[in-house]
């Protein structure tokens, strides 16, 4: 398989192998990245919901022990403020009882009654008196039995315990003994009276004063809730209070409930008066129980309400409230408790998988483009390479860049150079033996037809004296003569272009050269209907030319251009630079111009449009140009024009 996929890999296009290769270790970063990020934000979400749900539970539990104990404190004041007056009242009727007790013990003492008559005096004064709405004063010996009381006289009560088990009774006859004199002594006991209707425990308070002549403890006690001007104003309170956190909601079912110890819910949406202490979770764990025991903390239990399939997790802070001995309580379900966790971590990872894919195709374009910016260049390279395989050897790549690419493009024209250059010198090789097989035919030809056409042209000149012009038969001596001459520049031709010496090479002012030759054109009989314009660049350098071949291809390109206006024109000649290593020579007329179909063959021996041309001078100048390692280009267009341009060295380039 590994093999396999190899094989089609490497059979790939360069660009489908870059895409292959390199888009994996794009994506699969992206993805790694993108899922370790959706990782750890989501956990961090989680930790940030979680602890702000948790201050929230923590927050809203001290809240509601805070309203508690406002509740609390605000009544406790006005209760303590009670309590101080009503001990001051019990204080002040105590000692009234103790002095009417006093009195009739004096009225004993002084023989105007005796003593039962002054106790029982004493009794009714006693009895008399109301403290509060059910509260009355009473006495009792020290050993406990009561001597005044509104129900239980006679009856020992020393054994007597309120409802915490405390010996009330035996506690305040060891006190009034140990008391000073005339000092008022007080105790408070809770205590529910089955005769009066109690529901519930109440305070009571009990002044009282130990009078020793007849060993009576005198006490005036009563209820201290009787006291209280607004009871009702209270309760009222409280039970807005109640209602307040009973409809403070938690989350979207949580809420806020509280128990005494003893598991007796005080406050509570729908279980409230009802006691969970033995409330068993659905674990079969006694979570109330717990919550009693430990007063405050934090406490996970499983719980199933009706119309629930499954238990739910319950999450509940639980503090105490010291004053009423209770445990307050704020619940929520772990679910509910997590919702907008849940809901960023489903943002966070929709968020995440949109950015991840976003990235990706975005990272693909990337690679895409990469791969077509670095595969293009050798597109063009393999293109350019094929027209080169084809022969096409003016075919160069184009350098864009200073990078390996470009310097490959450098070598790879460089190369095309050399070896079109080679092709050249072979051609040149194969066309100078042709040139040196037709010099040794051209020499023989002309050393046999110079011979005749010299004999011809003497006859016709000795002819052409003996007659006047106006004999029929000068006319064609006339046109002997002409055309032998013709024949024998033909010969001259042909014998320049097959020995065409090498230049020789001097340094030479291209516009000076020139301008001697445009002169001396100028006055030739076939250019005086011709205007000869120079344009020279005199910043040119000098170059290294044969004055003499540059002096002839140059009258060749004049002469040419005079006979392309024959009704007159102008030619420009212009020198000027041809970028960094050539001097460019322009020949541009404004004649008939040449025929598109003519332009493949302009430079080909014996071709010419002319009538009476022999089709060698524009070849003989290409030769002279290339022995220069020059360049010669010629643009034309019908009835515009034509602009021949001669393109030599700076800088003569060997080639090896």
């Amino acid at each position: 398989m590994q093999r396999y996929l190899f094989n089609v890999i490497k059979n790939l296009k360069l660009r489908w192998k870059m895409v292959v290769l390199v888009l994996p270790l794009v994506i699969i970063p992206i993805f790694l990245v993108g899922g370790i990020i959706g990782y750890i934000s989501t956990k961090q979400a989680y930790l940030g919901i979680t602890q702000t749900s948790k201050d929230d539970l923590q927050h809203m539990a001290s809240f509601t022990v805070d309203l508690l104990n406002s509740h609390y404190q605000q009544f406790q004041v006005y209760k303590q403020d009670k309590e101080k007056t009503f001990h001051e009242e019990l204080k002040t009727v105590s000692e009234l009882a103790y002095n009417v007790v006093k009195s009739q013990a004096n009225l004993q003492k002084s023989g105007r009654m005796d003593l039962a008559t002054a106790m029982r005096e004493a009794r009714n004064a006693l009895l008399k008196v109301n403290v509060g709405k059910t509260g009355y004063i009473y006495a009792m010996n020290s050993r406990g039995e009561l001597k005044v009381h509104v129900a239980q006289e006679g009856t020992n009560v020393s054994e007597s315990r309120d409802e915490t088990g405390r010996y009330f009774i035996k506690e305040m006859i060891e006190k009034a003994h140990r008391a000073k004199p005339g000092e008022v002594l007080y105790i408070v006991y809770p205590w529910k009276n089955a005769a009066l209707g109690d529901k519930s425990l109440r305070k009571k308070v009990v002044a009282y004063r130990y009078f020793k002549e007849w060993d009576w403890i005198i006490a005036a006690g009563g209820y201290l809730e009787e006291t209280y001007e607004d009871l009702a104003f209270e309760r009222r309170s409280f039970e807005a209070l109640k209602e307040k956190i009973k409809s403070k909601k938690v989350g979207k079912t949580g809420y806020i409930y509280a128990m005494d110890s003893s598991g007796n819910f005080m406050i509570h949406p729908t279980g409230e008066g009802k006691n969970f202490l033995n409330a068993q979770d659905s674990n079969g764990q006694h979570f109330i129980k717990e919550m009693c025991e430990r007063k405050n903390g934090w406490i996970r239990y499983p719980w199933k309400n009706k119309g629930d399939e499954a238990p739910r997790m319950k999450i509940v802070r639980y503090e105490y409230f010291e004053p009423w001995n209770w445990i307050v309580a704020v619940g929520s379900y772990e679910e509910e408790f997590y919702q907008e966790a849940n809901a960023i971590k489903g943002r966070i990872l929709e968020s995440m998988v949109v950015l991840t894919i976003l990235v990706s195709v975005l990272s693909v374009f990337m690679v895409l483009l990469a791969s077509r910016v670095m595969t293009e260049p050798i597109s063009r390279m393999i293109e350019v390479i094929r027209k080169v395989k084809q022969g096409r050897l003016d075919e160069t790549m184009p350098v864009e860049s200073e990078d390996e690419l470009g310097e490959l493009a450098h070598a790879f024209n460089r190369m095309t150079r050399i070896i079109k250059h080679n092709k050249e010198l072979e051609a040149n090789l194969a066309q100078q033996g042709k040139m040196a097989s037709l010099g040794v035919l051209s020499s023989g030809v002309a050393h046999e037809i110079n011979n005749p056409l010299g004999v011809i042209l003497g006859y016709a000149a000795y002819i052409e004296k003996k007659l006047t012009p106006e004999d029929p038969n000068y006319k064609f001596i006339h046109e002997i003569k002409r055309e032998s001459k013709r024949c024998k520049k033909i010969v001259q031709d042909l014998l320049s272009y097959a020995r065409t010496p090498q230049p020789v090479l001097e340094e030479t002012d291209i516009n000076d050269l020139l301008e001697q030759i445009v002169d001396f054109a100028a006055n030739h009989t076939d250019m005086h209907h011709v205007t000869v314009k120079k344009s020279f660049d005199r910043s040119l350098p000098p170059i290294m030319v044969d004055g003499d071949q540059l002096r002839q291809v140059a009258i060749n390109l004049i002469l040419n251009a005079g006979a392309a206006m024959q009704k007159g024109g102008e030619l420009v000649v212009s020198t000027e630079p041809g970028g960094e290593e050539w001097v460019s020579l322009k020949f541009r007329d404004n004649g008939a111009g040449i025929s598109p179909e003519h332009m493949e063959k302009i430079f080909e021996p014996f071709f010419t449009t002319k009538v009476k041309g022999t089709g060698l001078g524009l070849a003989i100048t290409r030769q002279i140009v290339e022995q220069h390692h020059g360049k010669i280009g010629i643009e034309s267009e019908m009835g515009v024009g034509t602009t021949v341009e001669v393109r030599l060295p700076l800088q003569r380039e060997e080639y090896c």
